[in-house]
């Protein structure tokens, strides 16, 4: 079993998610591993000690050609890479902690020919076939296959007596590469601005416990307003949105809107290349994360991820989205056609107060549950939470979850990683309950109180 793994150093460190993927792809029995990386020189010192793992070889893609390159230039580069090596499966991270896109992982599979498996939380069985559970259930697919998976364990140390390989350094003429396909100069995507980003910080007010109660009820009685997703007046002529939760948002920035169903990518791509629309909106969902990118390889045009606003000056679409987890916001431009994003959409809460927990409340859960239902409240997760097995992922609240907008959200034993606040901030109220008075939860809440989750429970 030949295995492809491909893994992105960031911040001189191997993205957790491809430590993940690396992880699944030594635990299964007699796998041929490759580790294939693209970046600078200098990623080779990056690469060495994960020979010291049982990989069998490590590969470097390295060339001025490939710098600057968005995820559709970044997939042709390793695809044609992959292609030398011939594997049986390719596993990748979800997607990198830097970007945040996952699209590089579909948007392979494509250019390869691969079937395709996303959101893997466990292999089960590799024969011709491969069978795992994912985010969303089971799944399988005939090989050869990429499975993009998510952070489901920790990656092996070596042995003491394990020796450090060398790193194979391959530039774009060793793979044939179109130096128009490579970097910048083959990138449809282009980020304009990037700037901190404050997006969903609130002025908290810390509360006894006592107050809990009554400000639950004040709090249920506030209107809250939707979300701002237009910037500008003008308008392009036509938009295409993928399935109907994105009319809204379309109608904001175009005179007219089509609905396209939930189909294949490769459906989709054909109606596009025959009617060429302005831009194409995709829901940020798990479906739409896997398969926008799929269509954007077939149509060979840029794709901006979760985009939170976008605005127009009647031509060209610019896209806003967060960017290192949610620290930052970068303004995005395609220089193709169709313009295609993914659209973070905030579901809508089927009740007024949401009761969250977090690795906190890990030990008492249970009770987190009866002080839910109690309130009258529906229960939300971490995905720390979620990761220990203690919630479902439906519960999800977060990036790799679902966005909420309760007229209240209850936050308890949750620190408040950017992953998870970028999830709440069209939350009416937000209450957070941590033993840390310097959590970062505060920063997102308007209410705050300090004490031992067992205290309100």
């Amino acid at each position: 079993m030949n295995i492809v793994v491909c893994v992105k150093p960031v911040n001189d460190e191997i993205n957790p998610f491809d430590e993940c993927a690396l992880e699944c792809a030594l635990s299964i029995p007699g796998a041929h591993v490759t580790v294939i990386s693209m970046g600078r020189p200098q990623t080779a010192d990056i690469l060495k000690p994960l020979t010291r793992l049982g990989v069998a070889r490590a590969i470097l893609l390295t060339d001025s050609a490939f710098a600057g390159a968005d995820t559709l230039a970044t997939s042709y580069a390793l695809s044609l890479a992959v292609k030398r090596l011939n594997p049986d499966m390719v596993i990748c991270g979800r997607q990198s902690i830097d970007g945040d896109t996952a699209q590089v992982g579909p948007c392979l599979s494509r250019m390869l020919g691969f079937s395709l498996i996303t959101n893997v939380m466990k292999v089960h069985r590799i024969g011709r076939e491969v069978l795992c559970t994912t985010r969303v259930g089971k799944e399988s697919a005939s090989l050869p296959a990429l499975l993009t998976v998510e952070r489901i364990n920790k990656l092996r140390f070596p042995s003491i007596r394990a020796k450090t390989g060398e790193v194979e350094v391959w530039n774009a003429g060793d793979i044939n590469a179109d130096t128009n396909r490579c970097g910048a100069k083959g990138s449809p995507t282009r980020v304009l601005q990037v700037y901190e980003s404050t997006l969903g910080k609130r002025r908290c007010r810390f509360i006894p416990p006592s107050d809990l109660p009554g400000l639950i009820e004040a709090a249920r009685n506030r209107e809250i307003s939707g979300i701002d997703y237009a910037r500008s007046s003008k308008r392009l002529d036509e938009v295409w949105i993928v399935g109907v939760e994105l009319m809204e948002i379309a109608q904001s920035i175009a005179q007219n809107v089509r609905v396209i169903e939930k189909e294949s990518p490769e459906k989709i791509s054909r109606l596009a290349k025959h009617h060429n629309p302005e831009a194409i909106l995709w829901n940020a969902d798990l479906w739409g994360r896997r398969n926008a990118p799929v269509a954007a390889a077939i149509l060979e045009t840029g794709l901006c991820a979760d985009c939170i606003h976008l605005e127009t000056d009647g031509e060209r679409l610019y896209m806003y989205r967060p960017a290192y987890g949610g620290s930052l916001m970068a303004k995005i431009e395609c220089r193709t056609h169709p313009q295609m994003a993914t659209v973070r959409t905030t579901m809508e809460a089927t009740n007024d107060v949401i009761v969250s927990g977090g690795k906190g409340v890990a030990d008492c859960f249970d009770l987190l549950r009866g002080f839910a239902e109690r309130t009258g409240a529906e229960m939300g997760a971490s995905r720390g939470l979620v990761d220990m097995g203690l919630a479902p992922y439906e519960m999800q609240v977060g990036l790799t979850g679902r966005s909420v907008n309760p007229r209240v959200y209850i936050a308890c034993g949750i620190s408040g990683a950017i992953q998870h606040t970028c999830a709440i901030e069209q939350v009416g109220t937000v209450i957070a309950v941590n033993t840390n008075r310097h959590a970062r939860i505060f920063e997102y809440a308007d209410y705050g109180i300090i004490c031992d989750v067992r205290e309100i429970l």
